[in-house]
């Protein structure tokens, strides 16, 4: 009996990739044992001002942030597809490539965790994946009632219990090493010429340098 494949859409920005982003995808992988974190930069975030940084770029850096890291994977769907980056296209994708048995699971962060009952089509997340939710320490804020309605029937508390099926269930999870590091203040550093070294792989923070990218111009 082939066990089927566990992957898992961890999706962002990535505006730049950092070491938080890189170290939840590793963790992520190791407590759910999946065989594939695709890191999914979006091309056209929806919810904020337009990047000083073409696609393109994030996708270039996110590539030597991963670098030879085993099990993740620098995506590009979303940013060679064109128009706004629909989380629901893109699960969509990724289970025609692996098919109906496999495990799919979007992760999700938990700010956008408190905004999902207002997406477009939450159902139809569930219908394609799993969703993750990566638990923040300091949120312990009780959930909107339309997010409480949306996942009463489909909360689990374990992976063994989440992989029972192919898609349509939630789980919270909380990952060992949280690093606060918000991209935010990388690009705010950068601008200023303030070191970020730690807080970002070296070779992306070498390709930003040379490429002067995040600067004010």
């Amino acid at each position: 009996m082939c066990m089927p494949q566990r992957i898992a859409m961890l999706g962002g920005t990535f505006d730049p990739v950092h070491l938080g982003h890189l170290r939840s995808a590793v963790e992520l992988r190791e407590c759910l044992s999946l065989d594939w974190v695709h890191m999914v930069p979006a091309c056209m975030p929806l919810l904020r001002d337009e990047p000083s940084v073409p696609p393109e770029e994030r996708l270039a850096l996110l590539r030597l942030g991963i670098g030879q890291t085993p099990g993740l994977l620098a995506d590009a769907r979303e940013i060679e597809r064109s128009g706004p980056s629909y989380s629901a296209d893109t699960l969509a994708s990724l289970r025609e490539e692996y098919g109906a048995e496999a495990q799919l699971v979007m992760a999700l962060g938990h700010d956008a965790f408190l905004r999902l009952a207002d997406w477009r089509t939450p159902e139809r997340l569930f219908e394609l994946a799993h969703l993750v939710v990566i638990d923040r320490p300091d949120h312990d804020a009780p959930l909107p009632d339309a997010l409480v309605e949306l996942i009463a029937r489909r909360e689990v508390h374990s992976s063994a219990a989440l992989f029972q099926y192919p898609a349509g269930q939630l789980l919270r999870l909380a990952l060992p090493t949280r690093m606060a590091i918000s991209a935010t203040e990388v690009r705010r550093r950068l601008a200023i010429g303030s070191s970020v070294r730690y807080l970002l792989p070296e070779a992306v923070e070498a390709r930003i340098h040379e490429r002067a990218l995040y600067r004010h111009h």
